[in-house]
């Protein structure tokens, strides 16, 4: 295990797969304490002891980020378990796109309180212990990661309620950005392109194969190499703040 996150504290959602497992990993190798919170407690559990195997340090926390009481209820678990907070990755996120007229209202819906509403919650209850942090830390600095997609970028064709979502969390982020900075507490977005990640398979039928072919031929990119940006801002000195990252596979042209 390599230090420059030694003695920081980092929350990380959707930790139970895909960009948030691999994120929690990265930052556990940078040296940081890592709070794993998803829905799917045995999963987090399971993380948290590979964590521990391999020198690290983790817990794992059991909560819905689309609830209010439960995302708050989380971050104070980790403050008064683990003593602070310096970092929140916000990978938690949901994908459901397809033909407007056929789509059901409870998915929009879906997408909209796990992308918009999980983040917004978290950020709500964190800044308060993420403020105390960027002041004594030796970092000088804490940070606020969040998920978003070329789909927060470029509108598409069926995918308009995940366009809404994540053009959502891109505009939240710049602003928090804006309030935040000056107080130390940076803000950065990350826009990635097509992940090997469940998220796929959340689709059916229709949606899925539609999806498959929009994507055929090209080499996803792994959870992994959104890690190692959401690493590389982490670890950046106080000086340095990276706003916003757009990551696609080599083979997307869209």
């Amino acid at each position: 295990m390599t230090s420059k996150l030694n003695s920081t504290v980092v929350l990380v959602t959707g930790a139970s797969s895909g960009i948030g497992r691999a994120t929690a990993l990265r930052l556990a190798e940078e040296g940081a304490t890592v709070a794993l919170v998803a829905r799917r407690k045995d999963r987090v559990e399971e993380l948290a002891e590979f964590v521990a195997a391999q020198g690290g340090r983790a817990m794992a926390v059991a909560a819905d980020v689309t609830d209010a009481d439960s995302a708050a209820a989380a971050v104070q678990e980790v403050v008064d378990s683990l003593g602070r907070l310096d970092i929140v990755v916000n990978a938690a996120g949901s994908m459901l796109n397809g033909d407007s007229e056929r789509a059901r209202l409870d998915e929009w819906d879906q997408m909209i309180d796990v992308n918009v509403k999980g983040v917004m919650y978290v950020v709500k209850a964190a800044v308060p212990h993420l403020l105390e942090a960027a002041k004594s830390a030796d970092r000088q600095v804490a940070d606020v990661i969040n998920i978003s997609s070329v789909a927060g970028r470029v509108a598409t064709a069926g995918v308009a309620i995940y366009n809404a979502s994540k053009f959502g969390v891109t505009a939240a982020t710049e602003a928090w950005r804006q309030e935040f900075g000056g107080r130390n507490l940076r803000f950065s977005v990350i826009e990635p392109g097509a992940v090997d990640t469940e998220l796929f398979s959340h689709q059916q039928g229709h949606a899925q194969e539609a999806e498959s072919q929009r994507f055929e031929g090209v080499e996803k990119l792994h959870p992994e190499d959104i890690a190692d940006a959401i690493a590389y801002i982490a670890t950046s000195p106080r000086r340095r703040a990276v706003n916003e990252i757009v990551i696609r596979p080599t083979d997307q042209d869209f």
